[in-house]
């Protein structure tokens, strides 16, 4: 099914930028049999301190990683998927149903989130960046994919605190493993802060396993797909993430995190790829733990699948994900 996928969405790369996006070489990244990592591999480009630090924490912020020039370029692209200016095919939108007023275009509810931008050439050259490959690589080894893509436009809460996102584990998402050869960037657009909702981590949970995760049972309600983890120590030690508009945070997919509400009277914006070894597996997830998402991720593809002729009830997540991964290895590596 993920190569009929291929086949009736389009080519993985319509656009030929993979193939063109510079790269640069980190100077080699192989397993590390010297110490007891297990999070990181041997790499040119970490410190010892910054893999100590992922390794205890799972996290890493990384400063001034994206120039603004970049950031501008994918603000600029966003805003004109938003006015319908450009159209991207197989994108996701997803709508804030609390937020009435629209960022860019009156009338229509705010776009708060867009996904499975890997079809838009401005926007996936950022999955791309010999910038970011070059760390990615220290936790996924030298074969890369991007997995999946998001720019997230947090809107100014409404008073209902809809603008949170709960806290849980991306790997509730992923069809994939191991859960270890996996890392998402998330690179600031702008300045975030605990005013308009800036990451909030909990150290050393990337260390436990994939925990439940439900809708949580907010007064105000929660949008569509922001699960909650279940069961977890809510007097672990939390971390807020500040962040200047370039700086990227790479992380563990089992690391519990989420955001907070957005007091301000404007939208942040991030923007972030989910990164994982070319040499991963793919899951099936029926009767697992992810089982009760696996419905919920077919539906919101549904429309999309249906006009092109495909039997959602025949898909499954584990098609969807192999058909969205993307290469973007350096050439010598492919």
């Amino acid at each position: 099914m993920a190569e009929r996928l291929k086949t009736v969405f389009g080519h993985l790369d319509p656009t030929g930028l993979i193939s063109c996006v510079p790269t640069v070489s980190t100077g080699g990244v192989v397993p590390d049999v010297s110490t007891n990592f297990l999070y990181t591999l041997d790499n040119s480009v970490l410190s010892y301190e910054q893999r100590k630090f992922y390794e205890d924490n799972g996290y890493l912020v990384i400063r001034n990683l994206v120039s603004k020039e970049k950031l501008d370029k994918y603000r600029d692209e966003f805003e004109k998927i938003c006015r319908k200016e450009v159209e991207v095919p197989n994108l996701i939108i997803m709508r804030d149903v609390a937020i009435a007023r629209s960022e860019f275009v009156p009338g229509q509810q705010a776009i708060t989130k867009i996904q499975s931008f890997e079809n838009d050439e401005v926007l996936f050259s950022y999955c791309a960046l010999p910038e970011v490959i070059k760390y990615v690589q220290a936790f996924t080894g030298r074969t890369v994919k991007a997995m999946h893509t998001m720019l997230i436009n947090k809107p100014p809460d409404p008073g209902k605190k809809s603008s949170r996102h709960p806290l849980h584990q991306d790997l509730h998402y992923f069809p994939f493993r191991p859960a270890n050869r996996v890392v998402c960037s998330w690179t600031a657009m702008e300045k975030v802060n605990r005013e308009n909702g800036c990451l909030v981590v909990l150290p050393g949970t990337h260390k436990g396993e994939l925990l439940q995760h439900d809708y949580p049972e907010w007064e105000g309600g929660v949008n569509r797909m922001y699960h909650g983890v279940r069961d977890f120590d809510p007097n672990a030690p939390r971390v807020h993430l500040p962040m200047e508009a370039g700086d990227t945070v790479f992380f563990h997919p089992l690391l519990i995190h989420g955001s907070g509400m957005n007091r301000t009277k404007g939208f942040r914006k991030s923007i972030s790829c989910h990164y994982a070894s070319g040499e991963i597996e793919f899951i099936d997830v029926k009767g697992s733990i992810q089982g009760s998402l696996e419905k919920e991720v077919i539906e919101t593809y549904a429309k999309k699948l249906i006009a092109r002729g495909i039997d959602p009830s025949q898909v499954s997540m584990k098609d969807l994900w192999m058909y969205k991964a993307r290469d973007v290895s350096l050439p010598e590596d492919k």
